[in-house]
């Protein structure tokens, strides 16, 4: 359900208030264009993209009732403009392989991959710019099913039921896609983290 501040923000975009608008810019719209960014993967796409996701909003807001957040339904409108673009070939392929693909057929499935949780840690990610350039190299190279959810998840941290909302999706379904889309960040991180490990540890930043 939206907050109280997210409900009176609603009321006064409805009312047509300049400064709601620019409030919902200041709180949403860099994470809207980020979202985009790294699901379309070209900045002039991502900005198709956000203008698509707010004539959508003026359009859609008479009809919002609230069911869930306001984060949750303007990603929810986002992602949707982005599979429109995607139907329209704007900038991925109509098929796409199964997360499945990018991994090594004959590594062994008891093998386990320790690593830090890099997603978790957004002021390492900042001091780290390597480490940073290479996590989004893999997400990537995600399939966008995977990708999606898992940027909803870990980077903008919606709920497991928000997520689901916002794609359409079971909560089980964004379970089971975040956990296969972690796994396969861990499987493209591993060798870099496993050569830099001295300098990545906890202990060489005291």
């Amino acid at each position: 359900m939206m907050s109280v501040e997210e409900r009176r923000l609603v009321e006064e975009l409805r009312a047509g208030k300049d400064e709601a608008f620019d409030l919902l810019m200041e709180v949403y719209g860099r994470r809207l264009y980020n979202f985009a960014r790294r699901m379309c993967r070209h900045t002039e796409d991502a900005r198709d993209v956000m203008q698509e996701t707010l004539l959508a909003l003026v359009r859609s807001l008479h009809a919002y009732r609230g069911e869930g957040s306001l984060q949750a339904w303007l990603f929810q409108i986002a992602a949707n403009a982005c599979r429109k673009m995607r139907r329209r070939g704007k900038f991925e392929p109509d098929v796409e392989l199964s997360l499945e693909a990018f991994f090594p057929g004959d590594r062994p499935h008891d093998v386990k991959i320790e690593i830090p949780d890099v997603m978790s840690n957004p002021e390492d990610r900042l001091l780290r710019a390597e480490l940073n350039a290479r996590l989004e190299e893999a997400i990537a190279k995600l399939p966008t099913k995977y990708r999606s959810v898992l940027l909803l998840r870990d980077v903008e941290h919606l709920s497991t039921e928000e997520t689901a909302r916002a794609l359409g999706l079971t909560p089980q379904a964004v379970k089971t896609r975040l956990h296969r889309a972690r796994l396969f960040l861990r499987e493209h991180l591993a060798p870099y983290l496993a050569a830099h490990r001295d300098t990545l540890a906890p202990d060489s930043q005291e």
